[in-house]
């Protein structure tokens, strides 16, 4: 018996327990980075992140090298959440077919292959919410000794049909297709250079687990096609073309829906880069003949994929070919008129319900290059995020040279077909050859989704035509190049791509359609209210946060300096509700010193509900221009302005309330006078007299207050855009008035005290 209770005691103590030293050093790695962020870029999209980690185990330490030979060091890939059915990658050398283990069944006690692929971009057991996930990798050390040859991708139980992707100087990228829930990948790769001299090659492979979670809460990003109401549903196509695969209605959906999943592919990776999780918008989809593989288009596998919705305008081809374009001439009476056209068809298909938003991308399917005129009819360029209908609009001129399936996705981006422009557009001289004239079409319609999705121009990325190098992110060589007269990357690597600009990778971060799961309750009031105080200083505050800020120098059309206000990593949306800051900090930010003070700084606050407000001089907000003496020396400050002021007959006016002073004066009730917007408010006191601001006008409602209870004025919530919308009142008591004039107008603002201005009658 003592024997047995030494050996029992002996066992317990040989349990192996964590190193708490190791656990801490493993804890500061994967939450060093949870500072927050202040700072001003001057540039871009930061450094690529997509590097191994403490957080991958299975990627080893690397430097890769650029196109020009010169290696850069790694950097950690940002934390990723691991997945319910943590996997570690296996990764080895078998000699043979690889039919065996297409479910990456197979287990081989063989010793790792140093050739066998490793996946860069993302880590073992992630999570992801797209279908289509972009993936980047190398093989070996391509410093040392660059490989070319093949990966093949073999996904979940067979449920898609394996891919092969080429390797170019070690390095390779692939597209692969994810199902819902956990997705076991096996990446194959074999090089001529690596036979074994028998008559099978040599297969290195390694494994990977990634998980897959729809997001199906949050606004779908809805792809229309638009045709005139005779249009035969075909596009512009050489010849060749046209009779090898079509150009009818049937191709235009598969191209479309590819070169869809391409902007989702390139958009999550490009948000996982700046630190923001894998998060990205989603398409509405629907069970359907899959489309996605071409062996899905030959056997009718049906598939849950992006829905094309098909809408016909009211206009026929020959009127919708009419319209020009502002960028086509100069002299057009009707800019605007494709997309109106467009946004009532889509608003007449959808038919949402006020208030409710859509986010629509359109293709214009009858675009027409019309040989004699030299230019392209019934197209347009457009995106705005205005309105319910946030919507984005492009032309089919380029349609012929996209993809219609993953299969296609490298020759279509690879061809250098030369663009014969007696039957298709060379647009912009930028589309002199199919692989071209593909980037052009499928970047520049990502740009004005980019519009949609409320992104201005920028002074680098796709806001700013970098979607000529978008071929990049899905290519590892790049084709020569009509457009720079060149030959292209020998090797595209993550720091040869285009991207989205920083800015923009922020708007996203806090947009409705690009939630996850774990971001905080969205606010309904987007609003942010400029305060300023004594000393200079001037206050920001806004109830869903203060995201960011812009800071434009006077003359200038694009942001080069920002400030950021948020925590890169935090899950959960923690934003400041309030910051301070003073005009010599925005100079010197902008302008390195104070000395430039004659030079205007234009500053824009955006909120965490992306909700913006806009100070044209930031001069303007020292406390000298917004103080206000009030009777008896005492003083006030004012708050920001709403309302443009921008309607015929518009009056600057000025009231302050007698109560505020006058302690005798009971305000005991106010009148509105309202319609559509705010005509006017009259003040009512208990000595029958008022004060009156606007006029007097429309429907009059009456709002008392109960004195009797002490009750008094505390402030307004105010809508307003190009005037006042409406308005609602606020008391001590908490009571709310209910809305006054148009409650869906404009945008909401919930100042104390706010410099209203009049709406004419």
């Amino acid at each position: 018996m003592p024997f047995f209770k030494q050996l029992r005691r002996r066992s317990k103590a040989s349990i192996h327990k964590p190193d708490s030293k190791n656990a801490h050093n493993v804890e500061m790695v994967l939450g060093k980075s949870s500072s927050t962020i202040d700072t001003s870029y001057s540039s871009v999209t930061p450094p690529s992140s997509i590097k191994p980690t403490a957080s991958s185990p299975n990627l080893p330490s690397l430097t890769e090298s650029n196109s020009n030979g010169a290696s850069t060091a790694s950097t950690p890939v940002p934390p990723q959440r691991s997945g319910p059915f943590p996997t570690h990658s296996q990764r080895n050398s078998v000699i043979g077919s690889s039919s065996s283990s297409i479910n990456g069944a197979y287990r081989s006690h063989t010793p790792s292959s140093p050739y066998a692929p490793k996946i860069v971009s993302i880590a073992d057991s992630a999570w992801v919410h797209q279908k289509v996930l972009l993936v980047y990798g190398q093989i070996g050390d391509p410093r040392h000794h660059p490989l070319d040859g093949n990966v093949t991708v073999y996904h979940h139980q067979d449920n898609f049909p394996s891919l092969a992707w080429p390797v170019t100087a070690s390095h390779f990228k692939a597209l692969v297709h994810l199902v819902p829930g956990p997705n076991r990948l096996r990446f194959d790769f074999v090089s001529p250079k690596l036979s074994s001299g028998s008559a099978h090659p040599a297969i290195h492979s390694a494994w990977i687990c990634v998980n897959y979670l729809p997001l199906v809460n949050s606004p779908p990003l809805q792809l229309v096609i638009l045709l005139g109401k005779d249009s035969d549903g075909t596009y512009d196509a050489v010849p060749e073309r046209a009779a090898r695969e079509g150009n009818g209605l049937d191709m235009a959906i598969r191209k479309y829906r590819m070169a869809s999943y391409l902007w989702q592919a390139f958009t999550g990776e490009q948000m996982f880069r700046n630190n923001f999780g894998r998060r990205c918008f989603r398409f509405e989809e629907e069970w359907q003949s899959g489309s996605l593989s071409r062996r899905d288009a030959a056997s009718g596998q049906m598939r849950n994929e992006a829905k094309i919705h098909i809408v016909r305008s009211e206009k026929t081809v020959a009127e919708l070919r009419e319209l020009k374009i502002a960028q086509q001439s100069s002299s057009a009476t009707n800019k605007d008129g494709l997309f109106t056209i467009a946004k009532e068809a889509v608003q007449q298909h959808f038919r949402p319900q006020p208030g409710q938003k859509q986010y629509v991308s359109v293709l214009l399917l009858d675009s027409h290059w019309d040989t004699e005129a030299q230019t392209i009819t019934g197209h347009a360029a457009l995106g705005s995020a205005g309105d319910d209908i946030k919507m984005a609009i492009f032309g089919s001129h380029s349609l012929q040279s996209y993809p219609s399936c993953l299969e296609e996705v490298v020759d279509a981006l690879s061809d250098c077909t030369r663009t014969d422009t007696n039957h298709v557009a060379n647009d912009s001289g930028e589309a002199g050859s199919n692989w071209e004239s593909a980037n052009l079409g499928i970047g520049a319609h990502l740009h004005e989704v980019g519009h949609l999705f409320g992104c201005p121009h920028q002074e680098s990325g796709i806001m700013l035509r970098d979607y000529v190098r978008f071929n990049r992110s899905f290519l590892t060589r790049e084709p020569f190049c009509t457009r720079t007269k060149a030959q292209g990357l020998k090797v595209c690597l993550p720091n040869d791509e285009c991207g989205w600009h920083r800015l923009d990778a922020l708007r996203f971060r806090f947009h409705p359609c690009f939630r996850l799961p774990s971001d905080a309750s969205a606010s309904s009031d987007d609003s942010v209210q400029v305060w300023p105080v004594e000393h200079g200083k001037v206050l920001f505050t806004a109830s869903s946060g203060i995201a960011f800020m812009e800071l434009y120098a006077e003359g200038e059309n694009f942001c080069h300096n920002f400030v950021e206000y948020l925590n890169t990593e935090s899950s959960i949306n923690g934003l400041p509700k309030q910051i301070t800051v003073t005009e010599s900090e925005l100079r010197q930010r902008v302008f390195g010193s104070e000395k430039e003070k004659k030079k205007k700084i234009r500053l824009v606050i955006v909120s965490g509900a992306l909700g913006s407000y806009t100070v044209e001089d930031t001069g303007h907000l020292k406390s000298k221009y917004s103080l206000v003496k009030l009777p008896k020396g005492q003083s006030g400050y004012k708050s920001g302005k709403l309302g443009q002021s921008t309607m015929e007959g518009s009056e600057p006016e000025q009231l302050l309330l007698e109560c505020a002073f006058i302690k005798t004066k009971l305000l005991t009730s106010i009148k509105i006078y309202h319609g559509y917007a705010l005509d006017g408010i009259e003040f009512c006191y208990e000595d029958a007299t008022s004060q009156l601001f606007g006029k007097r006008g429309g429907k009059v409602d009456d709002f008392v207050l109960d004195t009797r209870r002490g009750e008094i004025l505390l402030g307004f919530y105010v809508r307003a855009g190009l005037w006042i919308d409406g308005i609602e009142i606020l008391t001590s008591l908490g009571r709310k008035s209910g809305f006054y004039g148009n409650a869906v107008g404009g945008s909401g603002y919930d100042p104390i005290w706010c410099d209203l201005e009049q709406v004419p009658n």
